[in-house]
Protein backbone atom coordinates (compact mmCIF):
# COMPACT_ATOMS: atom_id res chain seq x y z
CA UNK A 1 0.00 0.00 0.00
CA UNK A 2 1.26 3.28 -0.94
CA UNK A 3 1.17 6.21 1.60
CA UNK A 4 1.02 9.95 0.23
CA UNK A 5 1.70 12.88 2.86
CA UNK A 6 0.47 16.37 1.47
CA UNK A 7 1.53 19.20 2.89
CA UNK A 8 -0.83 22.08 2.61
CA UNK A 9 0.35 25.87 3.25
CA UNK A 10 -1.48 28.25 0.85
CA UNK A 11 -3.40 26.20 -0.21
CA UNK A 12 -6.36 25.78 2.55
CA UNK A 13 -8.76 23.75 0.35
CA UNK A 14 -10.31 19.62 -0.46
CA UNK A 15 -10.98 21.16 -4.55
CA UNK A 16 -9.06 22.14 -7.29
CA UNK A 17 -5.67 21.23 -5.67
CA UNK A 18 -3.13 20.16 -8.05
CA UNK A 19 -0.68 18.30 -5.17
CA UNK A 20 -3.75 16.55 -3.47
CA UNK A 21 -5.35 15.30 -6.60
CA UNK A 22 -1.75 13.59 -7.66
CA UNK A 23 -1.79 12.31 -4.28
CA UNK A 24 -5.26 10.89 -4.37
CA UNK A 25 -4.72 9.18 -7.94
CA UNK A 26 -0.96 7.87 -7.19
CA UNK A 27 -1.79 6.40 -3.02
CA UNK A 28 -4.10 3.82 -1.77
CA UNK A 29 -3.83 6.51 1.31
CA UNK A 30 -3.30 9.89 1.95
CA UNK A 31 -2.45 12.29 5.10
CA UNK A 32 -2.80 15.77 5.11
CA UNK A 33 -0.25 18.22 7.47
CA UNK A 34 -0.57 21.62 8.05
CA UNK A 35 2.60 23.65 10.27
CA UNK A 36 2.59 27.09 11.57
CA UNK A 37 5.75 28.07 10.85
CA UNK A 38 7.23 29.53 14.02
CA UNK A 39 9.92 31.69 11.86
CA UNK A 40 7.11 33.40 10.50
CA UNK A 41 4.70 33.21 13.91
CA UNK A 42 7.57 35.08 15.70
CA UNK A 43 7.22 38.42 13.16
CA UNK A 44 3.40 38.79 13.92
CA UNK A 45 1.48 40.33 16.58
CA UNK A 46 -0.06 38.10 19.27
CA UNK A 47 -3.48 39.39 17.97
CA UNK A 48 -2.47 38.76 14.13
CA UNK A 49 -5.98 38.15 12.16
CA UNK A 50 -4.23 35.68 9.06
CA UNK A 51 -3.40 33.36 12.26
CA UNK A 52 -7.72 32.96 13.31
CA UNK A 53 -8.25 33.19 9.85
CA UNK A 54 -6.08 30.13 8.31
CA UNK A 55 -7.07 28.16 12.01
CA UNK A 56 -10.97 28.47 10.59
CA UNK A 57 -9.91 27.39 7.26
CA UNK A 58 -8.06 24.42 8.89
CA UNK A 59 -11.30 24.01 10.66
CA UNK A 60 -13.67 23.20 7.74
CA UNK A 61 -10.91 21.29 6.01
CA UNK A 62 -11.25 18.51 9.77
CA UNK A 63 -14.95 18.85 9.02
CA UNK A 64 -14.27 16.44 5.96
CA UNK A 65 -10.58 14.67 6.53
CA UNK A 66 -8.18 14.35 9.53
CA UNK A 67 -5.34 17.11 9.16
CA UNK A 68 -2.59 16.68 11.38
CA UNK A 69 -1.52 20.50 12.51
CA UNK A 70 1.60 20.90 14.14
CA UNK A 71 3.65 24.28 15.42
CA UNK A 72 7.73 24.65 14.72
CA UNK A 73 10.17 24.72 11.83
CA UNK A 74 8.55 22.64 9.03
CA UNK A 75 12.34 21.87 7.54
CA UNK A 76 12.64 19.63 10.93
CA UNK A 77 9.27 18.87 11.44
CA UNK A 78 7.98 17.32 7.76
CA UNK A 79 10.61 14.68 7.69
CA UNK A 80 9.29 14.00 11.49
CA UNK A 81 5.92 13.06 10.64
CA UNK A 82 7.14 11.71 7.27
CA UNK A 83 8.92 9.12 9.38
CA UNK A 84 6.70 8.56 11.90
CA UNK A 85 3.81 8.02 10.02
CA UNK A 86 5.95 5.63 7.36
CA UNK A 87 5.25 7.82 4.50
CA UNK A 88 6.50 6.70 0.88
CA UNK A 89 6.48 9.68 -0.61
CA UNK A 90 5.49 13.98 -0.05
CA UNK A 91 3.45 16.15 -2.24
CA UNK A 92 3.05 20.07 -2.19
CA UNK A 93 2.50 22.72 -4.09
CA UNK A 94 5.27 25.25 -4.86
CA UNK A 95 5.63 28.36 -3.31
CA UNK A 96 7.65 30.91 -5.13
CA UNK A 97 8.67 33.58 -1.86
CA UNK A 98 12.76 33.31 -1.66
CA UNK A 99 12.38 32.14 1.92
CA UNK A 100 9.70 29.41 0.88
CA UNK A 101 11.99 28.13 -1.95
CA UNK A 102 15.00 27.64 0.86
CA UNK A 103 12.93 26.19 3.49
CA UNK A 104 11.21 23.48 0.53
CA UNK A 105 14.82 23.11 -0.91
CA UNK A 106 15.69 21.74 2.54
CA UNK A 107 12.44 19.05 2.89
CA UNK A 108 13.11 18.09 -0.34
CA UNK A 109 16.88 17.29 0.00
CA UNK A 110 16.28 15.79 3.22
CA UNK A 111 13.17 13.20 2.13
CA UNK A 112 13.97 12.88 -1.08
CA UNK A 113 10.93 11.19 -2.32
CA UNK A 114 8.76 14.68 -3.00
CA UNK A 115 6.95 15.53 -5.91
CA UNK A 116 5.77 20.02 -6.26
CA UNK A 117 3.51 21.22 -8.30
CA UNK A 118 2.11 24.33 -9.86
CA UNK A 119 -1.03 25.67 -8.08
CA UNK A 120 -1.11 29.01 -7.09
CA UNK A 121 -0.58 30.70 -10.28
CA UNK A 122 -1.75 29.82 -13.60
CA UNK A 123 1.71 30.78 -15.18
CA UNK A 124 4.51 29.95 -13.25
CA UNK A 125 7.55 32.96 -13.22
CA UNK A 126 9.54 31.09 -15.84
CA UNK A 127 6.59 30.29 -18.62
CA UNK A 128 5.16 33.64 -19.59
CA UNK A 129 8.77 35.38 -21.32
CA UNK A 130 10.07 37.43 -24.18
CA UNK A 131 11.03 35.82 -27.44
CA UNK A 132 14.51 35.78 -26.69
CA UNK A 133 13.60 34.00 -23.16
CA UNK A 134 14.09 37.34 -20.69
CA UNK A 135 11.63 38.86 -18.31
CA UNK A 136 9.09 41.07 -19.01
CA UNK A 137 9.48 44.41 -16.90
CA UNK A 138 5.90 46.32 -18.38
CA UNK A 139 2.92 44.71 -17.61
CA UNK A 140 0.87 45.83 -20.87
CA UNK A 141 3.13 43.46 -23.08
CA UNK A 142 3.70 40.74 -20.63
CA UNK A 143 -0.19 40.61 -20.24
CA UNK A 144 -0.45 40.05 -23.90
CA UNK A 145 2.07 37.43 -23.82
CA UNK A 146 -0.04 36.29 -21.00
CA UNK A 147 -3.26 35.85 -23.16
CA UNK A 148 -1.16 34.72 -26.10
CA UNK A 149 -0.05 31.94 -24.19
CA UNK A 150 -3.56 31.44 -22.38
CA UNK A 151 -5.32 31.16 -26.04
CA UNK A 152 -2.60 28.95 -27.12
CA UNK A 153 -3.30 25.83 -24.91
CA UNK A 154 -7.11 26.35 -26.24
CA UNK A 155 -8.22 27.96 -22.81
CA UNK A 156 -7.83 25.26 -21.02
CA UNK A 157 -8.56 25.49 -17.49
CA UNK A 158 -7.56 22.42 -15.66
CA UNK A 159 -9.54 21.36 -12.87
CA UNK A 160 -7.62 18.75 -10.62
CA UNK A 161 -10.10 16.54 -9.49
CA UNK A 162 -9.45 15.18 -5.45
CA UNK A 163 -10.80 11.80 -4.24
CA UNK A 164 -11.58 12.74 -0.41
CA UNK A 165 -12.20 8.82 0.39
CA UNK A 166 -8.68 8.29 0.01
CA UNK A 167 -7.96 10.63 2.93
CA UNK A 168 -7.13 9.35 5.87
CA UNK A 169 -10.42 10.25 7.96
CA UNK A 170 -9.47 11.63 12.33
CA UNK A 171 -10.82 13.00 15.14
CA UNK A 172 -10.92 16.77 15.41
CA UNK A 173 -8.13 17.73 17.21
CA UNK A 174 -7.97 21.48 16.40
CA UNK A 175 -8.73 22.85 19.40
CA UNK A 176 -8.55 27.29 20.76
CA UNK A 177 -5.57 26.05 23.33
CA UNK A 178 -3.83 25.96 19.79
CA UNK A 179 -3.58 29.64 20.23
CA UNK A 180 -2.21 29.60 23.57
CA UNK A 181 0.41 27.04 22.60
CA UNK A 182 1.52 29.51 19.86
CA UNK A 183 0.90 32.80 21.87
CA UNK A 184 -1.85 33.72 19.68
CA UNK A 185 -5.53 35.25 20.46
CA UNK A 186 -8.37 34.40 18.83
CA UNK A 187 -9.78 37.44 17.06
CA UNK A 188 -13.17 38.00 15.29
CA UNK A 189 -12.79 38.93 11.61
CA UNK A 190 -15.09 40.24 8.99
CA UNK A 191 -14.07 37.48 6.36
CA UNK A 192 -13.95 34.05 7.89
CA UNK A 193 -11.39 31.65 6.54
CA UNK A 194 -12.56 28.38 4.68
CA UNK A 195 -13.68 27.54 1.08
CA UNK A 196 -17.72 27.70 1.39
CA UNK A 197 -17.83 31.27 2.54
CA UNK A 198 -14.91 32.11 -0.53
CA UNK A 199 -17.25 30.19 -2.57
CA UNK A 200 -20.08 32.21 -1.43
CA UNK A 201 -18.13 35.75 -2.11
CA UNK A 202 -17.11 34.13 -5.72
CA UNK A 203 -20.61 33.71 -6.36
CA UNK A 204 -22.27 36.61 -4.74
CA UNK A 205 -19.38 38.66 -6.71
CA UNK A 206 -20.57 37.10 -10.33
CA UNK A 207 -23.81 38.40 -9.79
CA UNK A 208 -22.38 41.92 -10.09
CA UNK A 209 -19.17 41.34 -11.99
CA UNK A 210 -20.23 42.98 -15.12
CA UNK A 211 -20.56 46.41 -13.14
CA UNK A 212 -16.53 45.51 -11.68
CA UNK A 213 -14.79 48.47 -13.55
CA UNK A 214 -17.51 50.80 -12.68
CA UNK A 215 -17.73 50.25 -8.94
CA UNK A 216 -14.34 48.87 -7.71
CA UNK A 217 -12.82 52.11 -7.08
CA UNK A 218 -15.92 53.75 -5.01
CA UNK A 219 -15.05 52.27 -1.43
CA UNK A 220 -18.87 53.18 -0.31
CA UNK A 221 -20.41 51.05 -2.81
CA UNK A 222 -18.88 47.38 -1.74
CA UNK A 223 -17.88 47.22 -5.58
CA UNK A 224 -14.60 44.82 -4.91
CA UNK A 225 -14.92 41.19 -4.48
CA UNK A 226 -13.39 40.70 -1.27
CA UNK A 227 -11.99 37.54 -2.33
CA UNK A 228 -8.70 38.88 -2.15
CA UNK A 229 -8.15 37.00 1.46
CA UNK A 230 -9.44 33.73 0.00
CA UNK A 231 -7.15 33.67 -2.72
CA UNK A 232 -4.23 34.61 -0.46
CA UNK A 233 -4.87 31.35 1.16
CA UNK A 234 -5.78 29.26 -0.95
CA UNK A 235 -9.62 28.99 -0.06
CA UNK A 236 -10.67 29.08 -3.48
CA UNK A 237 -8.41 28.22 -6.29
CA UNK A 238 -6.62 30.63 -8.78
CA UNK A 239 -8.40 28.46 -11.70
CA UNK A 240 -11.89 29.04 -9.83
CA UNK A 241 -11.07 32.57 -10.63
CA UNK A 242 -10.00 32.96 -13.73
CA UNK A 243 -13.12 30.55 -14.72
CA UNK A 244 -15.67 33.33 -13.33
CA UNK A 245 -13.97 35.95 -16.05
CA UNK A 246 -14.02 33.74 -18.51
CA UNK A 247 -18.51 33.24 -17.98
CA UNK A 248 -19.18 35.81 -20.10
CA UNK A 249 -18.15 39.05 -21.65
CA UNK A 250 -17.92 42.65 -20.34
CA UNK A 251 -15.69 45.17 -19.67
CA UNK A 252 -16.11 44.48 -16.27
CA UNK A 253 -14.81 40.40 -16.52
CA UNK A 254 -12.19 41.80 -18.73
CA UNK A 255 -10.98 44.46 -15.72
CA UNK A 256 -10.84 40.95 -13.47
CA UNK A 257 -9.41 39.06 -15.38
CA UNK A 258 -6.69 41.97 -16.02
CA UNK A 259 -6.29 41.88 -12.49
CA UNK A 260 -5.55 38.40 -11.84
CA UNK A 261 -3.01 38.95 -14.59
CA UNK A 262 -0.97 41.58 -12.64
CA UNK A 263 -1.13 39.29 -9.62
CA UNK A 264 0.83 36.82 -12.22
CA UNK A 265 2.95 39.73 -13.19
CA UNK A 266 3.81 40.73 -9.50
CA UNK A 267 4.38 37.40 -9.04
CA UNK A 268 7.02 36.62 -12.07
CA UNK A 269 8.43 39.86 -10.79
CA UNK A 270 9.59 37.72 -7.28
CA UNK A 271 10.07 34.91 -8.92
CA UNK A 272 12.85 37.05 -11.34
CA UNK A 273 14.27 39.68 -9.33
CA UNK A 274 14.14 38.38 -5.99
CA UNK A 275 16.12 41.76 -5.12
CA UNK A 276 12.79 42.91 -4.85
CA UNK A 277 12.09 42.29 -1.46
CA UNK A 278 14.68 44.39 0.15
CA UNK A 279 15.52 47.48 -2.19
CA UNK A 280 13.73 49.09 -5.19
CA UNK A 281 13.48 47.46 -8.46
CA UNK A 282 15.29 50.38 -9.96
CA UNK A 283 18.86 50.79 -8.68
CA UNK A 284 18.56 54.87 -9.74
CA UNK A 285 16.36 54.96 -7.43
CA UNK A 286 17.81 53.53 -4.09
CA UNK A 287 19.21 56.93 -3.25
CA UNK A 288 16.19 59.20 -2.50
CA UNK A 289 17.01 60.66 0.18
CA UNK A 290 13.63 60.19 2.31
CA UNK A 291 12.96 63.36 5.06
CA UNK A 292 9.82 62.40 6.15
CA UNK A 293 9.65 61.89 10.12
CA UNK A 294 8.44 59.34 12.64
CA UNK A 295 5.85 61.18 14.14
CA UNK A 296 4.12 62.44 10.47
CA UNK A 297 4.76 58.15 9.90
CA UNK A 298 3.06 57.12 13.01
CA UNK A 299 0.13 59.70 12.22
CA UNK A 300 -0.36 58.06 8.85
CA UNK A 301 -0.78 54.15 10.68
CA UNK A 302 -2.61 55.48 13.61
CA UNK A 303 -5.30 57.70 10.76
CA UNK A 304 -4.71 60.79 12.05
CA UNK A 305 -3.22 62.86 9.43
CA UNK A 306 -6.01 65.47 9.28
CA UNK A 307 -6.55 64.23 5.58
CA UNK A 308 -9.66 62.75 5.95
CA UNK A 309 -9.73 59.81 2.73
CA UNK A 310 -6.25 58.58 4.20
CA UNK A 311 -6.78 58.41 7.66
CA UNK A 312 -10.56 56.86 6.71
CA UNK A 313 -8.57 54.00 4.95
CA UNK A 314 -5.74 53.58 7.06
CA UNK A 315 -8.03 53.30 10.30
CA UNK A 316 -10.70 50.78 8.08
CA UNK A 317 -7.30 48.83 7.52
CA UNK A 318 -6.04 48.99 11.25
CA UNK A 319 -9.95 47.66 12.10
CA UNK A 320 -10.44 45.20 9.66
CA UNK A 321 -7.13 44.13 8.01
CA UNK A 322 -8.88 44.94 4.54
CA UNK A 323 -8.92 48.03 2.25
CA UNK A 324 -10.12 48.62 -1.11
CA UNK A 325 -7.15 48.86 -3.88
CA UNK A 326 -7.88 52.08 -4.63
CA UNK A 327 -7.56 53.53 -1.45
CA UNK A 328 -4.07 51.46 -1.55
CA UNK A 329 -2.63 53.22 -4.23
CA UNK A 330 -3.83 56.68 -2.20
CA UNK A 331 -2.61 55.97 1.19
CA UNK A 332 0.88 54.77 -0.39
CA UNK A 333 1.27 58.00 -3.27
CA UNK A 334 0.37 59.87 0.57
CA UNK A 335 3.22 58.29 1.97
CA UNK A 336 5.74 58.43 -0.24
CA UNK A 337 5.09 61.12 -2.16
CA UNK A 338 3.42 63.56 0.65
CA UNK A 339 4.70 62.85 3.84
CA UNK A 340 8.34 61.84 1.95
CA UNK A 341 8.24 58.59 4.48
CA UNK A 342 10.36 55.28 2.88
CA UNK A 343 8.20 52.87 1.02
CA UNK A 344 9.29 50.52 2.73
CA UNK A 345 8.06 51.60 6.02
CA UNK A 346 4.63 51.74 4.14
CA UNK A 347 5.14 48.19 2.64
CA UNK A 348 6.82 46.64 6.07
CA UNK A 349 3.26 48.14 7.96
CA UNK A 350 0.38 46.80 5.27
CA UNK A 351 2.33 43.49 5.61
CA UNK A 352 1.61 43.26 9.50
CA UNK A 353 -1.84 44.40 9.06
CA UNK A 354 -3.11 42.82 5.64
CA UNK A 355 -5.47 39.81 6.06
CA UNK A 356 -4.59 39.61 2.39
CA UNK A 357 -1.40 40.28 2.63
CA UNK A 358 0.98 38.20 -0.22
CA UNK A 359 4.21 39.38 -0.41
CA UNK A 360 4.85 39.49 -4.43
CA UNK A 361 1.14 42.06 -4.81
CA UNK A 362 2.28 44.11 -1.59
CA UNK A 363 6.04 44.55 -2.68
CA UNK A 364 4.76 45.08 -6.62
CA UNK A 365 1.93 47.65 -5.30
CA UNK A 366 4.52 50.02 -2.93
CA UNK A 367 7.06 50.00 -5.50
CA UNK A 368 4.84 50.94 -8.18
CA UNK A 369 3.21 53.50 -5.58
CA UNK A 370 6.74 54.59 -5.26
CA UNK A 371 8.17 55.21 -8.50
CA UNK A 372 10.68 52.71 -8.03
CA UNK A 373 9.05 49.49 -9.35
CA UNK A 374 8.98 48.31 -12.20
CA UNK A 375 6.51 49.59 -14.51
CA UNK A 376 5.85 51.92 -11.85
CA UNK A 377 3.79 55.56 -12.33
CA UNK A 378 6.20 58.65 -12.96
CA UNK A 379 7.57 59.75 -9.86
CA UNK A 380 6.04 62.96 -10.74
CA UNK A 381 2.39 61.34 -10.61
CA UNK A 382 1.51 62.43 -7.12
CA UNK A 383 -2.10 61.51 -6.48
CA UNK A 384 -4.12 64.76 -4.58
CA UNK A 385 -5.61 63.19 -1.44
CA UNK A 386 -8.30 65.85 -1.65
CA UNK A 387 -9.09 65.09 -5.64
CA UNK A 388 -9.61 61.40 -5.38
CA UNK A 389 -11.63 61.41 -1.98
CA UNK A 390 -14.25 63.86 -3.82
CA UNK A 391 -14.08 61.80 -6.99
CA UNK A 392 -14.11 58.39 -5.27
CA UNK A 393 -16.20 59.18 -2.22
CA UNK A 394 -18.28 62.20 -3.24
CA UNK A 395 -20.66 62.12 -0.30
CA UNK A 396 -18.22 61.49 1.98
CA UNK A 397 -19.57 58.23 3.13
CA UNK A 398 -16.69 56.10 3.50
CA UNK A 399 -15.26 59.21 5.32
CA UNK A 400 -18.14 59.29 7.59
CA UNK A 401 -17.86 56.18 8.62
CA UNK A 402 -14.06 55.21 9.71
CA UNK A 403 -14.29 59.47 10.33
CA UNK A 404 -17.30 59.91 12.65
CA UNK A 405 -16.30 62.88 14.02
CA UNK A 406 -16.49 64.60 10.60
CA UNK A 407 -19.96 62.38 9.86
CA UNK A 408 -21.92 65.80 10.28
CA UNK A 409 -19.99 67.96 7.86
CA UNK A 410 -21.53 68.47 4.52
CA UNK A 411 -20.32 66.92 1.39
CA UNK A 412 -18.37 69.60 0.08
CA UNK A 413 -16.14 70.43 3.42
CA UNK A 414 -15.86 66.53 4.47
CA UNK A 415 -13.06 66.28 2.32
CA UNK A 416 -11.27 69.28 3.75
CA UNK A 417 -12.33 70.37 7.17
CA UNK A 418 -9.81 72.67 7.69
CA UNK A 419 -11.45 74.80 4.74
CA UNK A 420 -14.60 74.93 6.87
CA UNK A 421 -15.47 78.21 8.83
CA UNK A 422 -15.93 78.11 12.49
CA UNK A 423 -19.63 78.24 12.28
CA UNK A 424 -19.73 74.93 9.82
CA UNK A 425 -17.36 73.37 12.54
CA UNK A 426 -19.47 74.39 15.23
CA UNK A 427 -22.58 73.14 13.72
CA UNK A 428 -20.81 69.58 12.66
CA UNK A 429 -19.87 69.63 16.57
CA UNK A 430 -16.10 69.20 15.37
CA UNK A 431 -13.43 71.42 16.63
CA UNK A 432 -10.31 70.73 15.02
CA UNK A 433 -7.11 70.19 16.79
CA UNK A 434 -9.23 68.11 19.68
CA UNK A 435 -11.83 66.28 17.86
CA UNK A 436 -10.09 65.38 14.79
CA UNK A 437 -6.22 66.99 13.64
CA UNK A 438 -5.47 69.89 11.19
CA UNK A 439 -3.23 68.23 8.08
CA UNK A 440 0.19 67.44 9.50
CA UNK A 441 1.89 68.50 6.33
CA UNK A 442 0.95 71.13 2.87
CA UNK A 443 -0.24 68.96 0.21
CA UNK A 444 0.60 71.69 -2.32
CA UNK A 445 4.31 72.38 -0.35
CA UNK A 446 4.82 68.85 -0.07
CA UNK A 447 4.58 67.76 -3.72
CA UNK A 448 6.91 70.77 -4.95
CA UNK A 449 9.27 69.10 -2.10
CA UNK A 450 8.51 65.53 -3.03
CA UNK A 451 9.51 66.63 -7.35
CA UNK A 452 12.71 68.19 -5.68
CA UNK A 453 13.58 65.40 -3.83
CA UNK A 454 12.97 62.46 -6.97
CA UNK A 455 14.70 64.71 -8.92
CA UNK A 456 17.78 64.56 -6.76
CA UNK A 457 18.27 61.39 -6.45
CA UNK A 458 17.58 60.82 -10.43
CA UNK A 459 20.47 63.72 -10.47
Amino acid sequence: MKKGLVWIRRDLRLHDHAALSAATKECDEVSLVFVFDKKILEKLEPEDRRVSFIYEALLEIEEKVGVHTLVGDPIKLIPELFKKLKIDHLYFNRDYEPYALKRDNKVIREIGNVSTYKDSVFFEPHEVLKGDGSPYTVFTPYKRRWLEAFLNQGKNISDYKVNLNKIKKGNSKLKLELFKKMGFQKTQNTLVGGTSKGKKLLSSFGKKIANYDKTRDFPAMEGTSNLSVYIRFGCISIRDMIRLSLKNKSSGHDIWLSELIWREFYQMILGQFPHVVKKEFKPKYEGIPWSGTTKEFNAWKEGRTGFPIVDAAMRCLNETGMMPNRLRMVVASFLCKTLLVDWKKGEKYFASKLLDFDLAANNGGWQWSSSTGCDAQPYFRIFNPYSQSQKFDGEGEFIKKWCPELSSLNSKKIHQPDLADMIELAEAGCTLGKDYPFPIVSYTKSRQKALKMYKKALS
